[in-house]
This record gives structure tokens, C-alpha cells and sequence, in this order.
């Protein structure tokens, strides 16, 4: 039998000048929007992290009729650095209603925090049950870190920032004795 070869296809060069984009945006009126998210519970809700404090669920587009979780009572968002920074949204989440902030507290030191939704609103986090799991003192109002992630280990994953100021003056990074310039594995 005679073997028959398949034509070798060859793509057509890349010509960007040929490529035409548009965006449109889907969620306006947000103030220092700095993080958006999904639950991973199937719902198909957004979630935007405002720096100010708060949090908003949006659903097909459209925000819910209050914010997910209001913390600006909380916050430090003074300077650039500052504020609600992180959210992560327990892997399991569906089930236990759990999530996690990191944000600048008023004394300006980083928190991370567990909140879990109102039982019969998944819409709204209950935000007088916080529980703080862990501070740290920033020396700076800079260089704060914020990131926080699951990652597939299911461990929480946690950026810290080097501590502030510039050039990592403080030498917070190659300090093992310090969480300051770290990523943290919870």
C-alpha cells in the first residue's frame, strides 16, 4: 500500500498592522478597582476588590444590590500601596461560604483575614465575623504585597511586600527571621 502524505500547511506570516481591536467596558463607577476574581462555585459571579474596602458581586454584568463586603471602617488606604488588596475565594467555597482579604489595617500593618457569607445571602459576606489569622507590622506605607492565592496544593498563598521604602531598605527580602519580602504558604 502506498503511503500518502498530509500537506504540510504553513501558516500565513503575522501582520499586526492587519489586526483591529475594540473594548468595551462591562462594569463602570468602581473607585481603585485593584483585583477581579470569580468564586469557583459555578455561579458565574464576578468579584471586584475596591482599595477603599470594599468589595462588589457582579452577576451577568450587573452589580448586586449592596456590596459583598464593606471593610472601608477597617482600612488604610492612604498613599498607593495601601487599602484592600487581595481576595481569595476558599477552593471549597460552595460549601463553606469562606473567603480570604488582605488588606492595610489603621495602623497601616497588613492583615489577613477570613470572612464567611450570610447563610441566606450569598451575595453579602458577614463582615462583624471576621477572623483575623495573621498581622504583620509594615515599617513603610509602601511595598505592601496584597496577592493572595489558592494554589493547586490548596494551601493559601500569600505576597507580603518587602516592608517599604525603596531598593528594600529595610533588608526585609533576604531576611529569614522576618515574613516582610516573602511568599507565604498557610
Amino acid at each position: 500500500p502506498a503511503r500518502v502524505e498530509a500537506p504540510v500547511q504553513v501558516a500565513a506570516p503575522f501582520q499586526p498592522d492587519q489586526i483591529r481591536l475594540t473594548f468595551t467596558p462591562f462594569i463602570t463607577g468602581l473607585d481603585q478597582p485593584v483585583f477581579v476574581t470569580h468564586a469557583g462555585d459555578g455561579s458565574g459571579r464576578l468579584f471586584v476588590v475596591e482599595r477603599r474596602g470594599l468589595i462588589w458581586a457582579y452577576a451577568d454584568g450587573a452589580p448586586t444590590t449592596q456590596s459583598f463586603l464593606d471593610i472601608r471602617d477597617r482600612i488604610n488606604s492612604g498613599g498607593q500601596e495601601q487599602g484592600l488588596l487581595g481576595l481569595a475565594f476558599d477552593p471549597q467555597f460552595a460549601q463553606s461560604g469562606a473567603f480570604f482579604v488582605n488588606y492595610t489595617n489603621k495602623q497601616g500593618n497588613t492583615t489577613l483575614s477570613r470572612f464567611p457569607i450570610l447563610a441566606n445571602d450569598p451575595n453579602v459576606a458577614q463582615a462583624a465575623s471576621e477572623q483575623i489569622l495573621l498581622t504583620i507590622d509594615q515599617p513603610a506605607s509602601n511595598h505592601n504585597g496584597g496577592m493572595l492565592a489558592f494554589g493547586p496544593d490548596g494551601m493559601l498563598y500569600m505576597g507580603t511586600g518587602d516592608g517599604g521604602a525603596a531598593d528594600d531598605r529595610y533588608g526585609n527580602g533576604q531576611n529569614p527571621a522576618t515574613l516582610l519580602g516573602k511568599m507565604l504558604r498557610l
